[in-house]
């Protein structure tokens, strides 16, 4: 299998170019851009009750969404992989619906309350039954969430992963469930 290309797009060049930033993101891209998750990456996604996914069709229509569950619903299986479960919901099935048609996604983990990091992943996703993912994976609970079955699991292969720097997040205080 071929890797993925991550080099930045010919538009985000034109633009450092036509501002002058090459040189500041070239030592982003250098520094802070990997092709796995760090140590410190899965400590962070473990501790995580929610993430930001954006998904798009194969023409393109882009669907930005959120998920949310206990601490670490998102797991790590490995450097390079990430799964989260789908719940029953509404029905509409936007992002893995997306994923059977364009395997592009983007996750985005935002700590508002302790570490005021963002963690950026991007990679290829594919759905798989939960079934298929408790044969595979044993030690992940049946029960993700209390008293919630997952109906598809997201699997995620990582092609990179960077952390957002915390300059202009905001400290939010969490608040109890209604």
């Amino acid at each position: 299998m071929t890797p993925p290309d991550v080099t930045p797009s010919r538009g985000e060049r034109l633009l450092q170019s036509h501002l002058g930033t090459g040189e500041r993101a070239d030592a982003f891209y250098d520094r802070q851009v990997h092709a796995h998750l760090t140590s410190a990456m899965r400590e962070f996604i473990g501790r995580q009750s929610m993430v930001f996914l954006s998904t798009a069709d194969s023409r393109g229509h882009c669907d930005a969404t959120f998920r949310a569950g206990p601490p670490g619903f998102v797991m790590v299986l490995d450097d390079g992989t990430l799964a989260y479960p789908e719940y029953r919901g509404n029905g509409v099935l936007a992002s893995a619906g997306n994923i059977t048609e364009n395997p592009h996604i983007g996750l985005l983990f935002m700590d508002f309350t302790h570490d005021h990091i963002g963690l950026h992943v991007n990679g290829a996703a594919r759905l798989v039954t939960d079934q298929d993912m408790q044969t595979t994976h044993p030690w992940i609970p049946a029960d993700t969430a209390p008293g919630r079955r997952p109906v598809l699991w997201t699997l995620i292969t990582i092609h990179e992963a960077y952390v957002h720097c915390s300059k202009h997040i905001p400290h939010l205080e969490p608040a109890p469930a209604p």
